[in-house]
């Protein structure tokens, strides 16, 4: 790979205009929907090739068309939205009579990890290029023919307008040894995103030189407290569990406030019976279910599933469903449900997560339904952003500052 022509070409993006870049992300819309019949036959062989993956691992990384037409609609939603560039953040004068102005520019080049969806190699290219960042990307070998051939159409979209295709650039080197390599790039790359599993971000975190923006596992939660509704409940429970199990915002542990629990289990449990829901439950759950059903172990506590599985059990208070979520929590997402506004402020102030639900399903933590248009990965790091990060996430800033000949007395 040469890291040279990717530095150089993060300088000619810099110099490009707003508008050029947005004739360029719609051109890309275009031509994936164009080349749709050739990345859904790629996205075949990768299937085919995926046998030793499970259920939620080749949902991730199968494609159709429409979800073609999504990763499409999702770039031109990018395109629409405003230059987060060359934005003055602050302005102010000094007593010395300098004009500092806080500027918002480029990272730099960004590397993003990533595995399975190949959705994210046309969200993460068009963030990055809208953003005036080059990226890197190294998708997952399992996803190797969709990802490669998706890249390859958006490069040739830059060339047609005479753009360094080196402004999105693939490793090709799937080898652990390669991306060792390539997470110590620190003389060539800013700043590196990887989102995947708990291996990967662990790999990425402890070996590289390279600041990290971490998508970490979402084990997320959701609390129902003693006042909620129970239909409006089990209706979000259901959504946030089955609506797409594999995702990181849909929940892997319920919590229960323990006075509502006579009312709320035996309707919900057959609510998730129904949608396949596998239960491990706590012994207190287990008397208010007239299956026998798994018995929950404290170690369940820590799995992210990506399944339908989910952890029930009881909670004697608000306050100890918060210290249950701040103990087992990954940073990523968690709702209550409740009609008291006090303890519904209560939660969203002393939960510690990059995103804090009142009466609402977690699986709305993403770019798309925040208005981003999509997102690069949902950031469980407290600096420099959290949640799912759209171009604002993708910028940095500079202070520039106006003299008049002053030197410093």
């Amino acid at each position: 790979m040469d890291f040279k022509a990717i530095k150089l070409a993060q300088y000619t993006l810099a110099q490009t205009s707003h508008a050029l870049k947005v004739q360029v992300l719609n051109a890309m819309a275009k031509n994936l929907l164009a080349h749709s019949a050739k990345i859904l036959q790629a996205n075949a062989i990768d299937l085919a090739n995926a046998t030793h993956l499970n259920s939620a691992m080749r949902e991730r990384l199968a494609l159709s068309e429409s979800k073609i037409e999504a990763m499409a609609k999702s770039i031109k939603e990018i395109a629409s939205l405003p230059n987060p560039l060359g934005q003055t953040l602050k302005g102010w004068q000094t007593e010395s009579g300098l004009d500092i102005q806080k500027v918002s520019v480029p990272i730099g080049v960004i590397g993003i990890i990533y595995e399975s969806r190949p959705n994210v190699t046309s969200d993460s290219a068009s963030l990055c290029f809208k953003s005036g960042n080059v990226c890197i990307l190294k998708g997952g070998k399992e996803a190797k023919e969709s990802n490669t051939l998706i890249a390859k159409i958006l490069q040739n979209t830059l060339e047609d307008f005479s753009l360094p295709k080196e402004c999105i650039s693939t490793l090709e080197d799937y080898s652990r040894e390669g991306v060792l390599e390539f997470i110590k790039q620190d003389q060539y790359i800013d700043l590196l995103i990887p989102r995947g599993g708990e291996g990967l971000i662990s790999f990425v975190s402890q070996n590289a030189t390279i600041p990290v923006l971490k998508h970490d596992k979402g084990v997320c939660h959701l609390y129902i407290h003693k006042d909620s509704k129970i239909q409006e409940a089990i209706k979000i429970v259901i959504n946030a569990k089955t609506q797409r199990p594999s995702t990181c915002n849909s929940i892997e542990t319920l919590l229960i406030h323990q006075e509502i629990a006579p009312s709320l289990l035996p309707p919900l449990y057959l609510a998730l019976k129904e949608k396949g829901v596998e239960l491990k439950v706590s012994a207190e759950v287990q008397d208010f279910i007239p299956e026998k059903l798994l018995n929950l172990q404290e170690e369940d506590f820590h799995k992210e599933y990506g399944e339908k599985i989910l952890n029930i059990t009881l909670v004697k208070d608000l306050q100890t469903a918060i210290d249950h979520i701040n103990t087992y929590g990954s940073k990523h997402s968690e709702s209550i449900l409740t009609q008291d506004i006090s303890s519904a402020e209560k939660f969203l102030n002393e939960v510690d997560a990059s995103c804090v639900y009142l009466n609402a399903s977690t699986r709305f933590s993403d770019g798309g339904e925040f208005g981003f248009g999509a997102e690069i990965g949902i950031s469980t790091n407290k600096l420099h952003a959290r949640g799912p990060v759209g171009l604002e996430g993708l910028v940095t800033y500079k202070y520039k500052i106006y003299g008049d000949w002053q030197v410093r007395g």
